[in-house]
């Protein structure tokens, strides 16, 4: 089977059960087995009213990545109280899918969800290491670096 590139994937909104177990699959490999994150807090009540993206290759549907938007007043508390505000989270690119535009087209991809949902603005809470990924997309850092599940993060904003 031939490497995914970054024309060769495709980032769709999950509305099926089926499509929410491939992104928590992906999840539980990134987050669970590589970082060591627990899962009871890797998996939480707010899954259940996020807008789950999932890219897969185009080939063969194989899941690369997820990624979830929260907006409303669910993402309000995430975001300084501002419901016009979105949150992005749970950022996962399988191993082999890293360096081929995969987390840019998930990037890019829950963005335009959350124009579809009439926010202009997106938050986030970015691992340290990668706070140049999201800078290269137009995201900048403010507020102090806190700790998340053990790991070190900064928030980060972008207009959109």
């Amino acid at each position: 089977m031939s490497a995914p590139t970054a024309r060769s994937v495709v980032v769709r909104v999950v509305e099926d059960p089926a499509g929410r177990e491939a992104c928590f699959r992906v999840r539980k490999q990134v987050f669970v087995v590589e970082q060591g994150v627990p899962e009871d807090v890797e998996y939480d009540a707010l899954d259940a009213h996020a807008v789950h993206v999932l890219a897969v290759r185009e080939e063969d549907g194989a899941p690369l990545g997820t990624g979830r938007l929260l907006y409303g007043e669910v993402a309000a508390k995430k975001t300084g109280g501002d419901p016009s505000v979105g949150s992005l989270g749970r950022l996962a690119v399988l191993p082999e899918a890293r360096g081929l535009g995969v987390g840019v087209a998930l990037v890019r991809g829950i963005e335009d969800a959350a124009r579809e949902r009439g926010l202009g603005v997106v938050d986030l809470g970015a691992q340290v290491h990668a706070l140049g990924f999201y800078e290269r997309l137009g995201y900048r850092a403010y507020g102090p670096v806190f700790d998340d599940a053990g790991i070190p993060h900064r928030s980060m904003r972008r207009g959109l």
